[in-house]
């Protein structure tokens, strides 16, 4: 399957599954997707600093960091179009559309966006996003490359759950499958095999007994 077709399948199944949820979405979600402000208070984003969220979905983590960093400039991508059209419902509704920019386009191939064509930023944030794309090693690498000297990539997604019950694991991981969410093993070695070949500094933070984990990627 080319990437061109892989992209579009992948767009599609995320309009599928969100159309409806994405009505509900943030409700829902606040209470298993944990660290997401965590997250968001460590990106100490200053005057001036270009932030890039990689998955925006509805939006709330944007409009969250633009209320907690409001000298910053923030832009988000998503491949979804139903949630982007609630994205910008909700931006617009909170009065921020001049603070926040977004576009369509695919975590695997952002930078060859004209959106985002030689663009680099200061802090990139992904949440819950890695768990939910299908070549998220190749996210990664785009994010990593989309950062300016001195940048933060940061991370928070599913761990696996290694310092909970089993059964609570079990349950968790056949519960996120009904949203095409994988939590993603490999991460802590993809992270440090990254950093290595992109001259990057890694913090890499389980949290919450291993429910999520939490990376903060440095461009030295």
């Amino acid at each position: 399957m080319s990437g061109a077709i892989a992209a579009n399948s992948h767009a599609e199944r995320m309009d599928g599954v969100y159309r409806i949820q994405r009505h509900f979405y943030d409700l829902t979600r606040k209470y298993y997707l944990l660290g997401r402000d965590r997250l968001i208070e460590e990106l100490n984003a200053g005057t001036g600093c270009q932030v890039l969220e990689i998955g925006c979905g509805t939006g709330r983590n944007l409009i969250a960091a633009a209320r907690r960093w409001p000298k910053a400039s923030f832009t988000g991508l998503d491949i979804s179009t139903a949630m982007l059209e609630t994205a910008h419902a909700s931006i617009a509704r909170g009065g921020y559309a001049r603070h926040i920019g977004l576009a369509q386009a695919d975590a695997c191939t952002f930078t060859a966006n004209d959106a985002f064509a030689d663009k680099r930023f200061d802090r990139i944030f992904m949440s819950y996003t890695l768990s939910m794309i299908p070549a998220w090693e190749l996210a990664l690498e785009e994010a990593a490359g989309a950062l300016a000297p001195g940048g933060k990539l940061h991370i928070v997604d599913f761990g696996q759950q290694e310092r909970l019950p089993r059964w609570f694991k079990s349950v968790l991981i056949t519960w996120l499958q009904q949203f095409h969410v994988t939590p993603r093993a490999a991460l802590p070695a993809v992270l440090e095999e990254l950093a290595q070949r992109h001259d990057l500094a890694l913090d890499f933070t389980p949290l919450y007994r291993g429910y999520a984990w939490g990376a903060v990627l440095t461009a030295r």
